[in-house]
């Protein structure tokens, strides 16, 4: 599966993604552009935008983009606030199709 994490996701995340073919927004190219423009332009190239931007489901209607979204709801954004729930969002790639948005709740164990 081809993940991107955004801007807001720290890249050291990126290795716990095994199996997965994973880019940061700044490797990917597409720094600077705002939500909408993100998911249409990622849309053509990921399956998954990980992000921890909450407003993200409020304000984007994605179930017309081949893309979907994972919601990361953290005590934090540091990569020891979201490593610990690396399983949930494992499990969460096995599920989500194009077109959905999870969110995925966590807390600082």
């Amino acid at each position: 599966m081809k993940l991107l994490l955004d801007e807001c996701v720290t890249r050291l995340l990126k290795r716990d993604f095994v199996g997965h073919e994973v880019m940061t927004v700044a490797e990917a190219g597409y720094r600077g552009l705002k939500n909408g423009a993100l998911l249409r332009t990622a849309s053509a190239k990921f399956d998954v935008l990980i992000t921890v931007d909450r407003n993200l489901q409020f304000q984007q209607n994605i179930r017309s983009l081949r893309i979907a979204v994972l919601i990361l709801v953290a005590g934090g954004i540091t990569y020891d606030d979201l490593k610990p729930r690396t399983p949930q969002l494992e499990d969460a790639l096995k599920l989500i199709r194009p077109g959905e948005i999870v969110v995925i709740e966590t807390s600082k164990t």
